[in-house]
């Protein structure tokens, strides 16, 4: 394996690691910034791989801050490791993820946002967007970087397959295509709601967890993305 790292916005660096037997990709996003902040971890057996290629962009020991959507191995699963080795970091996640899991696990105290919650990193600004059970886990949120309207949107529009940087190809047939695969979403009466709100922003850059950063009408993707669920979700009543 190999972790590639393109730049997908100002500022903006997605660090991707595709495995093969699961024919799936893991991305990081790493937001360059006076306090560089890391949003998603990967898992702690890709830690030297990941934190690698994150030095080639700025040096490990300089992250001061540590995000994810929720707590699951690919997403926080080697926060620890980051904190050890960057020692000014914290992690910085809502209130629910902090009360339900990181004020215990975390090797440092964590830093508790509100819902709406602006981080500034100096040139870049975050905004944690409490989102529970969406796409699942009670804790899970997003981070929308205002300065260039890029949308850090976790397990949102997962798919599987090998993907590029960048892409303006259909993000939502591939994701409701997987959500059948592997019924991963949470599917409630609000999780539509949840998703159409995060339209609201009106991103310019959807950086996927798994798959590529999508460039296009992200709004309208977004609109598209909760239609699929809310008729998954109707079909279940």
């Amino acid at each position: 394996m190999q972790t590639v790292v393109d730049e997908v916005a100002d500022g903006v660096f997605r660090l991707s690691t595709y495995v093969q037997p699961a024919d799936f990709t893991f991305n990081q996003y790493l937001v360059r910034a006076d306090e560089p902040l890391l949003f998603h971890t990967g898992p702690a057996a890709m830690f030297p791989l990941i934190s690698a290629a994150l030095n080639r962009v700025v040096p490990v020991g300089s992250l001061r801050w540590v995000s994810f959507g929720h707590h699951e191995s690919d997403e926080s699963g080697s926060m620890n490791e980051w904190l050890r080795a960057a020692t000014q970091a914290q992690i910085a996640v809502g209130e629910i993820g902090c009360m339900i899991s990181m004020n215990d696990l975390a090797a440092r105290p964590p830093r508790a946002l509100k819902d709406g919650e602006t981080l500034d990193l100096g040139g870049k600004r975050v905004r944690w967007l409490a989102t529970p059970h969406v796409p699942h886990c009670w804790d899970a949120g997003v981070l929308f970087e205002e300065t260039t309207g890029t949308l850090l949107c976790g397990d949102l529009f997962a798919t599987v397959g090998q993907h590029p940087a960048t892409s303006e190809a259909d993000p939502v047939g591939p994701a409701l295509a997987a959500e059948d695969l592997f019924h991963a979403t949470a599917l409630t009466a609000t999780t539509a709601r949840s998703i159409r709100d995060l339209a609201e922003l009106r991103p310019r850059t959807l950086a996927l967890m798994h798959g590529p950063a999508y460039r296009g009408d992200c709004a309208s993707a977004l609109h598209a993305l909760a239609d699929g669920y809310a008729e998954r979700f109707a079909s279940t009543l």
